[in-house]
């Protein structure tokens, strides 16, 4: 590919001030995290791998968003998950209905709600160049990363099904020879513990190797006012990850970099909370308390995950490079809560409660005898002329089986129903895609994947009974061939443009039949987008700057249509869903000392379907039009927007350092996540359309010896915004909430 060196946009082209200060002025910029370089004041070039080779992230012609460094590191202090990134790129937002270990990944407003174990996203999570297909895997601790990169918009051609919305890319620190690591400790809020270390183990002849762990613990904080329920305490964690690589590089032209890591999760399920709406407002209701529940049912999550990887890169001359990635992953999991959040009922003498209980729930889902297996073989051109090409094939299977269990909380607690669904998954892909740079500021790229993808999936009823009205098995066989056109042009040395069409596919979906509903099937959904955008730095390198406008239709977009006054959840097609908005983001030292980072995006989605009507909740003010089917009462959702899909966001960072002299600094940093308001299902309702959140963090410390060591106070959530940020569309109005505030403090050791 053709490279230029980085000079002032400003001094070769008048249009690229004009636009960059217009842009900025609006809070418009680059897809990347502000790095400090070498240089004080400056920004260090960002190289990331969205097409599978190392470029600088402005000449690639997509949105590509980078996390890493001293952003990464502040916002994974407190003892938090996954869900930590959400809102930390334009158009990124993560949420669960399972806590810790679930979660769900939207893009441009474009994500899946559906809870059930083999529930597919449109986002795939990519971890160590292997993808986690499952969405329990999906969980896997971000620690000792050296980027995490987030591809908006189709990726079919070199990643593959399942990410017609984008791709989360965690890439792992390698080892290295020299001697060196970190260690990190903090202590909160609630007796939360972080400690995170990683160190490069020293080994002879051509072998390096580097070990990584992270311990999280959280105190149990939130107490059961009901002293005869099984469980009294929620919201504790344990929850540890290690990683160990080990590369052996006997030449320049052989590497094999080998990845065992495991993880082990015990603590609280998802905590449900009865009523805590307010009807007819999204209000919490009055007096609410977040470190207090009245609940009978018992509430507990365990989860093991064990796999590991062998990368393999050989340099075949010829100008050729061939890369071999054989991954495997498997997990075991059981998670059980009292889904109506509350105790007793209210045909019962006693009554129940908090508000409205009209019968109880409780639930427990779990996984096991899971195995994934992953190969790509993928051959690439290494030469530096103006045409660049790669090609593989792609291999995956995957088998699990899921239990559904009920259990009788008036009864005890007593197993009342068992169900059991297996599943095995399929695929394989032939892919290819060239670049070709016409001249030194025009480039052009391209590429086509074909996919078959195929499922078979049985259910078997062990206690109690399962509705048989659709069958106990299904299979389903999907094949698609997706192509992406892209090109990027140099309007200056430091500033580019670019234009983007791509598509993506998500394979067909099944669902169990359950006691309440007959098995359901929704078959493959795609997705064509389009976008332009400019990207490059300014002001010779102290201010980084992109935006970009896009847009895409989703034919036979999958829906999961949760629960209502029917108790039914099932998978259905809708005809089409569109999205389109902005994204933007500005990386700039304002001073010497001061580097501000800021963020966001425009999503508007919307679902088209006339015709589509569902069920609605039985206690909340639904605004959708109302349509009788067959006796019973459904809701049109033609035009409403897709679920967790705020319209707008936006994310701010500063960091002031004062130089105390000697290699010791004091600094303040804070960083603010804005979303606006979402609908937590497809229907519109007053009640379940969760309200914007501001959440921000505030860091207070002081480094020394030129950085070796740090110790630093800090605050989450300072603002105390709490929120219902999911629903449970059962029988009441229950709720679930995000953290409230917490501080704490650190201590940093590099060696």
């Amino acid at each position: 590919m053709h490279r230029r060196t980085p000079r002032a946009a400003f001094q070769a082209h008048p249009l690229a001030a004009a636009l960059a200060l217009a842009f900025s002025a609006a809070g418009f910029a680059p897809p990347a995290l502000a790095q400090a370089s070498n240089e004080a004041g400056k920004l260090q070039t960002i190289t990331v791998t969205a097409e599978r080779r190392e470029e600088n992230i402005k000449d690639v012609p997509s949105s590509v968003f980078s996390l890493s460094g001293e952003k990464l590191d502040i916002i994974n202090s407190s003892g938090q998950d996954v869900r930590m990134l959400s809102g930390r790129v334009p158009s990124l937002n993560i949420e669960s209905s399972f806590g810790r270990a679930f979660p769900r990944f939207y893009i441009r407003g474009y994500g899946n709600t559906d809870f059930r174990s083999n529930a597919s996203q449109p986002v795939s999570l990519v971890y160590d160049g292997v993808v986690q297909e499952n969405p329990i895997l999906k969980g896997f601790p971000a620690f000792d990363l050296a980027a995490i990169e987030v591809l908006a918009g189709p990726q079919g051609t070199l990643f593959g099904r399942n990410t017609p919305a984008g791709v989360v890319k965690f890439e792992s620190v390698k080892p290295g020879k020299k001697v060196e690591g970190y260690g990190s400790i903090s202590y909160g809020t609630y007796g939360t513990v972080n400690l995170e270390g990683a160190a490069n183990l020293p080994l002879s002849g051509d072998w390096s190797a580097r070990i990584s762990a992270q311990v999280q613990h959280r105190d149990n904080w939130v107490k059961n006012t009901i002293a005869t329920a099984p469980t009294q305490n929620f919201e504790g964690y344990d929850d540890r990850a290690i990683r160990l690589q080990a590369l052996y590089a006997p030449t320049q032209d052989f590497s094999a970099l080998f990845n065992l890591h495991n993880r082990d999760l015990k603590g609280s399920a998802r905590l449900f909370r009865a009523n805590i709406i307010k009807k007819g407002s999204n209000d919490l209701v009055d007096g609410f308390d977040p470190e207090k529940i009245s609940t009978d049912g018992k509430n507990g999550q365990n989860l093991q995950n064990t796999g590991g990887s062998a990368r393999l890169s050989w340099n075949l001359g010829s100008g050729l490079k061939l890369h071999s990635i054989t991954g495997f992953e498997e997990i075991k999991a059981y998670s059980r809560g009292d889904i109506d959040g509350g105790y007793g009922a209210a045909f019962l003498p006693s009554g129940g409660g908090p508000g409205l209980i009209p019968f109880p729930s409780e639930t427990a889902g779990g996984i096991h005898d899971h195995q994934q297996l992953t190969q790509e073989l993928r051959l690439e051109s290494n030469t530096a002329g103006p045409l660049g090409w790669q090609a593989g094939v792609y291999l995956f299977r995957e088998k699990f089986a899921i239990d559904s269990f009920d259990y009788n909380t008036l009864g005890g607690g007593t197993q009342s129903g068992l169900a059991t669904s297996k599943q095995t998954n399929n695929a394989w892909a032939a892919f290819g895609s060239v670049s070709y740079a016409v001249s030194k500021d025009l480039n052009l790229r391209g590429g086509l994947r074909y996919t078959q993808d195929q499922k078979d999936f049985s259910t078997t009823a062990i206690q109690g009974s399962v509705n048989t009205s659709s069958g106990l098995s299904a299979n389903t066989q999907d094949s698609k061939l997706n192509w992406d056109l892209s090109g990027s042009y140099a309007l200056t040395p430091a500033l580019n443009g670019y234009a983007r069409v791509a598509t993506g596919f998500r394979g067909s979906s099944i669902q169990a039949a359950s006691a309440f509903g007959g098995q359901t099937q929704a078959g493959p959904e795609t997705n064509t987008s389009y976008e332009v955008g400019i990207k490059g730095d300014l002001f010779d390198k102290r201010a980084r700057f992109s935006a970009g406008l896009f847009h895409y239709d989703v034919k036979n977009l999958q829906l999961t249509a949760v629960g209502g006054g029917s108790n039914v959840t099932k998978l259905i097609n809708a005809d089409k869903a569109t999205g389109q908005g902005l994204e933007f983001n500005l990386d700039a030292y304002l001073a010497e000392n001061l580097l501000v980072t800021l963020g966001g995006s425009v999503n508007d989605t919307k679902i088209k379907d006339p015709s589509l009507a569902v069920s609605g909740c039985a206690q909340c003010t639904i605004t959708n039009p109302k349509v009788v089917i067959g006796g019973s009462t459904f809701y049109k959702i033609n035009g409403n927007a897709l679920p967790q899909a705020p319209k707008y966001t936006m994310n701010l960072t500063a960091r002031y350092g004062i130089p105390m002299g000697a290699g010791a600094e004091a600094f303040i940093y804070t960083d603010w996540v804005y979303r606006s308001g979402v609908n937590f299902f497809l229907y519109e309702s007053v009640e379940y359309t969760g309200k914007s959140l501001l959440e921000g963090g505030l860091r207070a410390g002081y480094s020394w010896a030129n950085g070796k060591y740090e110790a630093a106070v800090f605050g989450r959530n300072i603002a105390n915004q709490v929120r219902a940020v999911g629903g449970i569309d059962f029988n009441n109005l229950t709720g679930f909430i995000n953290d409230p505030r917490t501080y704490g403090a650190q201590f940093k050791m590099m060696f």
